[in-house]
């Protein structure tokens, strides 16, 4: 930040002589400013000189760019508004990014979160965005405390300044046991929930043990009220948001600042009777080969091009993926109809998209806006896949295909 933004009302008053009636006398060639407003002012040249990193390799004369040096202006501009209002403290040190540390929070909010396989799903975000949103609003300043069965990569990023691993549960009964005795513990003010499957259900269980009320599939989420439908969505409800809530699915904003600590602090509860009734559990994955497209997490789609189907359907089965496809191969026959990814097909909310040799029709592109990562291959690298990739691949999908199953195999061996 090279600039600070200028106050127009404060040089306003600066250049006032006199009143004289309803109309007021300036000395528009005063050039003297009055206090700035202290905002920052974004300076997009130098920010994109900043991202600069060489010449490409490819000898063809185009740019390469380091998009972290972007993001890390983004970090810096929170960190000075946070200092400018006074808010939680933000540590910078030099060449390290910024930090968000709260110290002694005057209360807690927390977020439930599934995690499955030890990573937040997009899902799990948007219940951090919604806890981080009523620990910001409260007085004094809240902290976000996540609930999981095992230390998570990237809290920090999705906004949880505390984390509580609690033992892992068998079942749904132990798992809402362990959670009453953190609740009783640590007395936070909401506990946040996903409105989907074992997540929903325990949220109804802690309800009947704390003897508390719960408030259902919440739409709309700020920090001074909770909105949920009724009567067959044909009516909504408010109030303020309450101790118990579930949040449906993208009804809260993911957390984009200053990532915070995600400091480890006890207080998770043990399972003190484990139910007598069960002898063991054990979750057997699905065949990802019949799981139905809208319901599998890691899809692997080939497009037209794509010759050599039973190299790609090799591929999908090594990599344990769901095999899915662009519209233009299922109307070739080529892969079935129910495979089809698209507006006019399957629309995904998987954790990851690998998409071989497609370039990225808009009807395509709306069936992929819920993946949370997106891999291109393709030869065109100005393709909409390409752009709309976390990673790419500018190469014939023809090659990486063997390529990737070899290197699979070798792992293997």
């Amino acid at each position: 930040m090279s600039r600070v933004r200028k106050d127009p009302r404060a040089e306003r008053v600066a250049r006032t002589l006199s009143e004289t009636g309803r109309r007021p006398r300036l000395d528009l060639g005063r050039r003297e400013a009055g206090p700035a407003s202290g905002r920052p002012r974004r300076d997009p040249w130098r920010e994109w000189a900043a991202s600069l990193a060489g010449e490409s390799d490819t000898g063809n004369g185009r740019k390469r760019y380091d998009r972290s040096q972007r993001q890390m202006n983004r970090v810096e501009a929170a960190h000075f508004a946070r200092t400018r209002d006074g808010l939680d403290a933000v540590d910078v040190s030099p060449g390290q990014p910024a930090l968000r540390v709260i110290d002694e929070p005057a209360f807690l909010v927390f977020a439930v979160v599934a995690a499955a396989g030890g990573r937040l799903s997009r899902f799990d975000r948007q219940v951090l965005g919604g806890a981080r949103l009523l620990a910001d609003a409260g007085e004094g300043g809240g902290a976000v405390v996540a609930i999981a069965a095992e230390s998570i990569e990237g809290l920090g990023e999705a906004g949880a300044d505390r984390l509580v691993v609690m033992p892992r549960a068998s079942t749904q009964r132990e798992r809402a046991e362990v959670l009453k005795a953190a609740v009783d513990a640590l007395s936070p003010r909401h506990v946040l929930f996903a409105e989907e499957g074992d997540s929903a259900d325990c949220a109804r269980r802690l309800s009947v043990a704390l003897g508390e009320p719960l408030f259902p599939d919440v739409e709309h989420l700020t920090a001074r009220q909770a909105v949920r439908a009724i009567r067959n969505a044909g009516a909504e409800i408010g109030l303020a948001p309450p101790r118990l809530m579930t949040l449906g699915e993208d009804r809260a904003r993911p957390y984009e600042d200053v990532p915070c600590e995600a400091r480890e602090i006890e207080g998770g509860g043990e399972i003190a009777s484990p139910d007598p009734a069960i002898l063991s559990v054990e979750i057997i994955p699905g065949d990802p080969a019949k799981l139905a497209l809208s319901e599998t997490d890691f899809v692997v789609s080939a497009g037209n091009g794509v010759s050599d189907f039973g190299a790609f359907r090799d591929l999908a089965a090594a990599m344990k993926g769901t095999p899915g496809a662009s519209r233009v191969v299922c109307d070739a026959g080529l892969m079935p109809r129910q495979a089809q990814v698209g507006a006019s097909g399957t629309v995904l909310a998987a954790d990851c998209y690998l998409a071989l040799g497609i370039s990225g029709a808009p009807q395509h592109l709306q069936g992929i806006a819920g993946c949370e990562h997106v891999i291109a291959v393709n030869t065109d690298l100005h393709a909409a896949m390409i752009e709309r990739a976390g990673l790419a691949i500018v190469q014939d999908a023809q090659l990486v295909m063997p390529a990737l199953l070899n290197l699979l195999k070798e792992r293997e061996a």
